[in-house]
């Protein structure tokens, strides 16, 4: 009785915030077309946020190379719709072939370390990602594939049918801009997504993975086959990267390796440790914050500096990385399983202290 009692309250709950979800962009546009930008970054954000933690929470396997997906998916759109090559393909034929490439690179980083485990692992997928960056960087000879670090300019926007997202369009009276049409895109994309990595968490996969995670020798020992459940997690994990890899390089019109740099790669990590591994609202959590919070200080911390001081002391670059670096610490010494912890992560992190 309770349950049923309950299903219409949640069902209305949720619809109070999908209409939120959809109506978000009107609001943010009030402030300025930055912010609808910004709320586009943060959907990418959470996209990368939820295929790594297939790899890392799932599989418990490290990845700090996983921008490197990112990259291969954003470099093929790039170069398929795009004056580079000629080729003005649409986008719905793009985005699959980028994912399928990138779960192809995450086969072939996945394949040769298998057998590693922590720190050594971690060492060989950020050798892996900077690998693709230096690559990227350099093949502009003999022959130019990627323009090289100039990088590639002029990309095509997503167009569908007489929708395009580059322009402006005014319906029923209401302005409808390029990156509003972005943001709904992105969060179809991520209720896609969120529904995928949901079923793929309670399915028999899904408790594969979590058996290698907590002990892979025992999970053998059980019939599970590691070696592809663990090729599966980087292949899954590699094409949501690359996925949204695509649509970020038709959202900024403009790719070039530096886009790709390590620090992505940890900021995505960092999303994953902070909001909680293995857990996906605490996940979704961890991206949204970790991508807001950082714009919100880049555009209060000098104008709160010339109210206090007259001036600006500290560059506000400088000073929005201490602020985020010292909360990241102070998030780790108090909550060390993560904001939204799953409750097997909660009782590996307790449990030193309870045997002392």
């Amino acid at each position: 009785m309770t349950s049923h009692a309950t299903n219409p309250r949640a069902w209305l709950g949720l619809l109070l915030i999908a209409v939120a979800l959809i109506a978000l962009p009107f609001a943010l546009s009030m402030a300025g077309t930055a912010w609808v930008r910004i709320a586009n970054l943060a959907l990418l954000y959470v996209l990368l946020a939820l295929g790594l933690n297939i790899v890392v929470g799932f599989a418990g396997l490290l990845d700090l190379g996983y921008i490197a997906f990112y990259a291969v998916g954003a470099y093929v759109y790039a170069l398929l719709a795009s004056p580079h090559f000629g080729l003005h393909l649409p986008f719905w034929i793009i985005l699959p072939i980028g994912a399928l490439l990138a779960a192809l690179c995450g086969v072939v980083l996945g394949t040769p370390t298998l057998k590693l485990r922590g720190d050594y692992l971690a060492i060989v997928t950020l050798g892996f990602g900077e690998i693709i960056r230096i690559v990227l960087n350099n093949l502009s000879q003999p022959i130019n594939l990627t323009n090289g670090p100039q990088g590639l300019a002029r990309i095509d926007a997503f167009q569908l049918g007489p929708v395009h997202f580059a322009k402006r369009d005014v319906i029923f009276g209401i302005e409808i801009t390029g990156p509003m049409k972005y943001y709904w895109l992105l969060l179809l994309l991520l209720m896609a997504t969120l529904v995928l990595v949901v079923r793929l968490q309670n399915s028999r996969i899904g408790r594969a993975w979590e058996a290698i995670r907590e002990d892979e020798i025992a999970a053998r020992a059980m019939g599970i086959h590691t070696t592809a459940i663990k090729l599966l997690a980087f292949a899954i994990g590699a094409s949501i990267g690359g996925l949204a890899g695509g649509v970020f390089a038709a959202v900024q019109g403009f790719v070039s390796p530096e886009s790709f740099v390590l620090v992505e790669s940890v900021m995505v990590v960092a999303m994953v440790v902070l909001g909680g591994m293995g857990n996906i609202p605490g996940v979704v959590f961890g991206a949204l914050l970790l991508a807001l919070v950082p714009e919100l200080l880049r555009y209060s911390v000098e104008p709160l500096q010339q109210w206090m001081f007259g001036r600006a002391v500290v560059a506000p670059e400088v000073l929005r990385m201490l602020i985020f670096g010292f909360a990241l610490v102070l998030v780790m010494r108090w909550r060390p399983a993560g904001l939204i912890p799953t409750l097997i992560r909660t009782r590996m992190v307790a449990q030193p202290s309870s045997t002392k």
